[in-house]
């Protein structure tokens, strides 16, 4: 505590001044997760730029769009085929859907399974990239990351209050979605940190 106070008085900015340097970070790091994004597989590798700009930030380190364009191609490598798989599996979960709707004997529990286990693996991959660095290997990351998404639920549950603000940004005014995608890289940035010190 004493060592970031004595970083902000160096500095000449207040807490405050800080705390909101953050925070508008994490918007502008949510433009650049959405610009990034674009080629529909690279969100993996997109929220792991993002996340690993924004733990930067918060170390004072320096960064900008150049370092985060060069960890979007380093997470590209193999983030293409989580982004894939992602896909895959976002298409049988709405398989799975299409069947309760219609009726189908057991539908309505197995696309009820299908959707908790779609929001698990969202809420592994968000926690995977939160903690990505260009060295890691995806497959590792997301087994490592599926194990703290079980095993820390409070945290786990954070992430995904996190995405349903996403949500609700993006079903009132669908713009505030893609600023607001920082916000939830930075709530997966922080649940791995304090998972850390726990």
């Amino acid at each position: 505590m004493r060592m970031a106070e004595t970083r902000v008085k160096v500095r000449g900015e207040s807490v405050l001044a800080e705390r909101f340097a953050v925070f508008a970070e994490c918007l502008l790091t949510g433009v650049w997760i959405a610009v990034a994004s674009l080629g529909v597989v690279t969100y993996p590798a997109a929220f792991a730029a993002g996340a690993r700009h924004l733990r930067r930030r918060t170390a004072h380190e320096g960064g900008g769009w150049r370092e985060f364009v060069a960890d979007v191609r380093t997470a590209l490598r193999g983030g293409w085929l989580a982004g894939l798989a992602g896909w895959a599996l976002a298409a049988a979960v709405w398989v799975d859907v299409q069947a309760a709707r219609a009726g189908i004997p057991g539908g309505p529990l197995v696309g009820a399974v299908g959707l908790v286990a779609l929001i698990g693996l969202v809420v592994a991959g968000l926690r995977a990239a939160a903690v990505w660095e260009p060295d890691a290997r995806w497959r590792t990351l997301l087994a490592h990351a599926w194990r703290r998404t079980v095993l820390d639920p409070a945290g786990s549950f954070l992430i995904i209050a996190g995405l349903a603000v996403v949500a609700l940004s993006a079903w009132f005014v669908a713009p505030l979605a893609v600023p607001v995608l920082g916000a939830v890289a930075a709530a997966a940035v922080a649940v791995e940190e304090r998972y850390r010190h726990r």
